[in-house]
């Protein structure tokens, strides 16, 4: 059980007023007012200073940071719910918990998905460029011509929260659900979604119209997206990635729509971020958004809340709800 009534709490980035003065209520808060990512050597500092640390994915918590990390640290309450940034098993092995914020960006980052594809296919963003360009000439029959997304197969990797929140929002579009996960869903699950599982991705991925990738980002999923896989998929596809851009061999899928091995790509997220490939960048094809999927106002406070609740309940002596068991268990 912590020791302190107050807990020194570090933030890495500014978040939402609200939570940043709760906090301040709370705790011994060091807050991050102008927003700079922190390098290595400030993360270090943090870790070597506080009770808690809270990071966001713009934070490598990696081995030789924590490495680094002093006595008191014991809780690394995550900003978000993609822990791939932090080593799980070196935070274990210096007894530090670590939380994150499941449940509360479901719904947002599956807006995001059905955002993109209805924006890919219906090119709204090229649309959108060619009105602010001023080379708009007016309605015509043949111009600027898509196709629907009605009737379409939509295939998701990853039928967790998001992806079965994507697969209902789908099927009020008319798609049709199609799923590979590691595990299939319960039948009734799968009945109500009126999904088709997939056992292997290769088996979907040559059946589909529309790929969403929502599974996390894993040693085991790091390009899961790769030359093979772009090449296994139909030439009219679209491919929609609001997950991890480590997923995605961006230098392979620059060069599958370069050559129109695939129709389009919807992303969200990018390998190297804030780095984007520069083919991408030129490609008409591809509609490009900043890592918003999550980014509500609705959202990052309930983030908010999640992170406040998980420091109070460790605070309060108790195992926090949020805890990251991988290696724990």
């Amino acid at each position: 059980m912590p020791k302190t009534a107050r807990p020194k709490v570090i933030v890495s980035r500014r978040l939402p007023q609200a939570v940043e003065t709760r906090m301040a209520e709370l705790f011994d808060v060091e807050l991050n007012f102008d927003d700079t990512p922190f390098d290595q050597a400030r993360l270090i500092d943090a870790v070597r200073r506080a009770d808690v640390f809270v990071p966001t994915v713009t934070d490598h918590v990696d081995a030789a940071v924590l490495a680094e990390a002093g006595e008191k640290l014991k809780l690394i309450a995550n900003f978000g719910v993609g822990i791939d940034h932090i080593d799980l098993h070196a935070a274990r092995e210096k007894n530090i918990v670590v939380t994150n914020t499941p449940g509360v960006l479901t719904d947002d980052t599956a807006d995001m998905v059905m955002a993109l594809i209805l924006s890919v296919p219906r090119r709204i963003a090229e649309g959108e460029k060619i009105i602010r360009e001023g080379n708009w000439a007016g309605w015509s029959p043949t111009g600027m011509l898509g196709h629907r997304i009605t009737g379409k197969r939509l295939g998701i990797i990853g039928m967790g929260r998001i992806g079965q929140a994507v697969a209902t929002r789908a099927r009020g579009f008319g798609l049709a659900v199609h799923y590979h996960n590691r595990e299939r869903l319960p039948a009734s699950v799968e009945a109500g979604l009126e999904a088709t599982w997939w056992p292997t991705l290769e088996a979907m991925l040559t059946r589909v119209d529309i790929v969403s990738i929502n599974c996390p980002h894993t040693p085991e999923t790091h390009h899961l997206i790769n030359d093979k896989a772009l090449r296994l998929m139909q030439r009219h596809v679209y491919l929609i990635n609001t997950a991890r851009g480590e997923i995605v061999d961006e230098a392979a899928l620059a060069a599958a729509l370069s050559r129109r091995g695939i129709a389009g790509a919807g992303l969200d997220v990018f390998e190297h971020e804030p780095q984007i490939h520069p083919d991408l960048l030129n490609l008409p094809n591809v509609v490009l958004v900043p890592h918003m999927g999550s980014a509500t106002f609705e959202g990052r406070q309930a983030m908010g809340d999640k992170v406040i609740a998980n420091i109070q309940v460790w605070k309060d002596g108790h195992r926090p709800p949020d805890q990251v068991l991988e290696g724990w268990v």
